[in-house]
């Protein structure tokens, strides 16, 4: 059976590192070495990388990883390393671990970044995050409302694989937002005793992730009228999550 398993790096990302029949894959590694030592542990073979986008956290530990494993890399043309360019609608096919995975197109974070749908999981880089999403780095909030859109019409029993541990401040961001949602409190309230015993929060779902966070609920009326309060124009998608992005860019608890 497929195994998929964080592995810690850096200050808060996670590397994705999913495996089978002795063979793995590796999504978004920052850092080399930690990877390298559970590969090792685990007796696994990377048999491929994915890349989300052209950040050094998550691109960091690509040239050491592929000298090491001379494995091909999947990810946007823009990134330096990648030598399997794949782009909207492509499909990776590793015929040797027995995977294959949608690419989407989802800019707004970067102007180049991917997702990789497939197997019931979600590895979304810096595009949605459990309980948030990425900060606008390169894209326009149009652009960034529009594939966080994509992203959450994908089934809810889809596992969300995000690359950094932000849950809990970004919950507290969603509580500001929605102070009575019983599901998010709840979800603190689980989340934060993950964190206390030193656990990840992922990956999570993208049910949960529609229930509680706020950057998938523009329609809510409740989160609409906070969107107004922090100079949403109109109760249309684009202008709350707008308004909640630029809210949160600014928040502290």
């Amino acid at each position: 059976m497929l195994a998929i398993l964080p592995v810690p790096i850096l200050k808060d990302n996670y590397v994705w590192l999913l495996h089978q029949h002795g063979l793995a894959v590796v999504v978004d590694p920052g850092e080399a070495a930690p990877v390298a030592a559970r590969l090792a542990q685990l007796n696994l073979r990377l048999a491929a990388i994915l890349i989300t986008h052209h950040h050094g956290d998550h691109t960091g530990g690509l040239a050491g990883l592929r000298a090491a494993f001379g494995c091909p890399v999947f990810g946007p043309p823009t990134v330096t390393g990648v030598d399997r360019p794949v782009a909207e609608g492509d499909r990776v096919a590793l015929d040797d671990i027995q995977l294959r995975f949608d690419v989407m197109a989802v800019p707004g974070h970067t102007l180049d970044h991917l997702a990789y749908f497939g197997h019931g999981a979600l590895f979304c880089g810096d595009t949605l995050f459990a309980c948030g999403c990425g900060r606008l780095f390169e894209g326009s909030p149009a652009q960034m409302q529009a594939s966080l859109a994509r992203l959450a019409a994908l089934p809810g029993d889809t596992l969300l694989c995000c690359t950094h541990e932000y849950t809990l401040a970004n919950e507290r961001f969603a509580r500001a937002v929605e102070p009575h949602n019983a599901a998010l409190l709840a979800r603190m309230e689980h989340d934060e005793a993950c964190r206390s015993r030193g656990e990840p929060t992922l990956p999570g779902n993208l049910a949960c992730e529609a229930a509680t966070n706020p950057f998938l609920r523009w329609s809510e009326p409740a989160v609409i009228a906070a969107a107004r309060l922090h100079g949403a124009l109109d109760d249309s998608p684009r202008q709350v999550f707008t308004a909640l992005r630029r809210w949160k860019d600014d928040f502290r608890a």
